[in-house]
């Protein structure tokens, strides 16, 4: 991290902080009196994120026990929360990977093993988000066009991922060795891309094969917590929201959260540079007073951004910093 990208990285979140700022203050003073949330709102809400970050550490350690492969909970709480700061500063959360496997290689975990445990993280939780969206998509169905257009987009995205995966297990089956095939030559892979292109597909058939062999119970538990982890980030807004406003409907307080927390990750800005607080706005301008959205708009970001910004420097920030300085800190796979 230079001083131009932490230069980025203040200037994206004074965007975000100011956006947010308007809107509750615009709120405000149209409403006459700032949001008020009751106290128990704000218990539940916090509950819900030590829960939610519970869960994820369990997904990792069990991961790691399906592959073989021993983690200790202390490391596998590092590894999530040290990936939630190494995302929160960067451009598309592309610090999240490299803040992870650093945390995991400082732990003592091997780099084949390392490489593992992420690959499993990454794939129960695109698995988990398409069961999740399936049953998203039968709890609220009949709840309008909007709702069955959002439930489409999260679930193609995490089935796009997947059948990315897939058709790299068939060409690592096919292509891990050897020159560039013709296919790959017209469009522009000459041979030390290809290379890099043949590594990533050794890396992965190794993983696909280790995920074949993992134990089943373990494995199962960590995709029951990847289920429940992300339920529990979805129930953040509709806590606070309806604690405000208990008419308000809670199929979009579901299904909104659910675009901005996966969608927001493509943001290039890091922390989305205001775009999550100006889609919120976007969609919950007819549905909540200024009041109520200012408010909720504030406290679901602290509570689902800031808060885990805080704890994943509080965490692994010295860890972060190091693999953010430390490009291609990733072996190559053996």
């Amino acid at each position: 991290m230079n001083l131009r990208r932490w230069l980025l990285v203040a200037a994206s979140f004074a965007a975000t902080l100011g956006i947010s700022a308007y809107i509750l203050w615009s709120g405000w003073m149209k409403s006459g009196a700032p949001p008020t949330i009751p106290i128990a709102a704000h218990a539940f809400a916090l509950a819900a994120v030590f829960a939610e970050i519970l869960t994820r550490t369990i997904k990792i350690q069990l991961s790691g026990a399906a592959l073989r492969i021993p983690l200790r909970f202390a490391t596998a709480m590092r590894v999530c929360l040290g990936g939630d700061f190494g995302a929160s500063i960067t451009p598309s959360r592309t610090g999240a990977e490299p803040a992870r496997f650093l945390v995991l290689s400082e732990a003592g975990v091997p780099p084949a093993g390392t490489l593992l445990i992420l690959f499993t993280e990454l794939f129960l939780e695109m698995t988990s988000l398409c069961l999740l969206c399936a049953i998203l998509a039968i709890a609220f169905n009949g709840s309008g066009q909007v709702v069955s257009l959002m439930i489409a987009m999260i679930g193609g995205y995490a089935l796009f991922v997947v059948s990315i995966g897939a058709f790299g297990y068939f060409l690592a089956h096919r292509n891990a060795h050897g020159p560039p095939p013709d296919w790959a030559r017209r469009i522009g892979l000459h041979a030390g891309r290809w290379r890099v292109i043949q590594r990533a597909l050794r890396a992965l058939r190794t993983s696909i094969a280790a995920l074949r062999h993992a134990r089943l119970i373990p494995m199962a538990g960590a995709f029951l917590a990847s289920m429940l982890h992300v339920a529990l980030r979805l129930a953040v807004l509709p806590i606070i929201a309806l604690a405000m406003n208990p008419s308000l409907p809670l199929a979009k307080l579901v299904l909104w959260p659910l675009v901005f927390l996966y969608g927001g990750a493509v943001a290039p800005a890091p922390g989305g540079g205001g775009a999550v607080e100006f889609g919120f706005k976007l969609a919950f301008n007819g549905v909540m007073t200024p009041s109520v959205l200012g408010g909720a708009l504030v406290w679901w970001r602290f509570y689902t951004f800031y808060l885990y910004v805080v704890l994943g420097a509080l965490a692994a920030g010295n860890t972060v910093l190091r693999a953010l300085r430390a490009p291609g800190i990733e072996p190559e796979p053996r």
